[in-house]
Order: C-alpha cells, then sequence, then structure tokens
C-alpha cells in the first residue's frame, strides 16, 4: 500500500520523527552510535529534531541553533550515513508520498553528504596537525 498524504502538518513531522528514530535505535550497524551519543536524552533530541524538521519542511521557524557542531566528533564513515540515509527514505516512503516529501529526502541526503564531508575535513585537520607536532 502506498501512502497517498504528503508531509503537512507538524504531526506528519512527529510521525516521520518518531517512526525514523524508532528504526535508528534498533538498527544494529547505526544505532549503538546514536544511543552511546543520546544515552537518556531521546525525548530531548526528538523535540529537537521536531523543530527542525518542521522548519525545513514547513516553514514555521522553531528551530534555531547549529546542526552540525554535536556530530562533529561521532564515529562514523561514509557507510553510517548511507544507512542513516536508507532508513530515512525507506520511512518517508512508508508514511508519505508527495512535494514535500521528496524534499524531505532531497535535504536528507544532502545534509548527510555535507555531515559526511564536514566530519572528514575535521578529522583529516586533525590527523595532520597531530601528525606534524
Amino acid at each position: 500500500m502506498t501512502p497517498q498524504t504528503d508531509i503537512t502538518t507538524f504531526d506528519d513531522i512527529k510521525l516521520l520523527v518518531d517512526t525514523f528514530y524508532s528504526k535508528v535505535q534498533k538498527d544494529e550497524f547505526i544505532g549503538p552510535i546514536f544511543n552511546e551519543k543520546i544515552g537518556n536524552r531521546w525525548p530531548e533530541h526528538l523535540e529537537k529534531m521536531y523543530r527542525f524538521w518542521q522548519t525545513i519542511l514547513l516553514e514555521v521557524h522553531s528551530y534555531s541553533g547549529s546542526p552540525f557542531p554535536p556530530h562533529k566528533q561521532l564515529p562514523v564513515a561514509k557507510e553510517h550515513f548511507d544507512r542513516w540515509m536508507q532508513i530515512f527514505t525507506e520511512t518517508t516512503d512508508s508514511l508519505f508520498s508527495g512535494p514535500l516529501a521528496e524534499e524531505a529526502k532531497l535535504r536528507a541526503k544532502n545534509m548527510a553528504e555535507m555531515f559526511h564531508y564536514k566530519i572528514d575535513y575535521f578529522r583529516n585537520l586533525e590527523k595532520n596537525q597531530t601528525n606534524n607536532s
């Protein structure tokens, strides 16, 4: 069964975020990284993600901050971002269909690529600084 509705409300955002992160937490590959980093702060993280996606997709400016810094030191590689993106795409496709659902997947893909690039950049920068000391 293909979903017929697009992402249009805050409740849709919550459904997407809750379903996605529920799968992430249980995933054997990326779940341990998220669970170790977030610990018992999942409710706080989910609230932040609701506001982030509401700002991006519904243009309700409820998120402020910089999403990259908390991710800078994560022990992740391209395979982790690929898995994250796979789960995000599957979750979105299972729940929604329409322009905003497509926009969510595009934004997630762009964010995953940018985070991966920046994490690699900082990792290499630190490695080079250590080697040159």
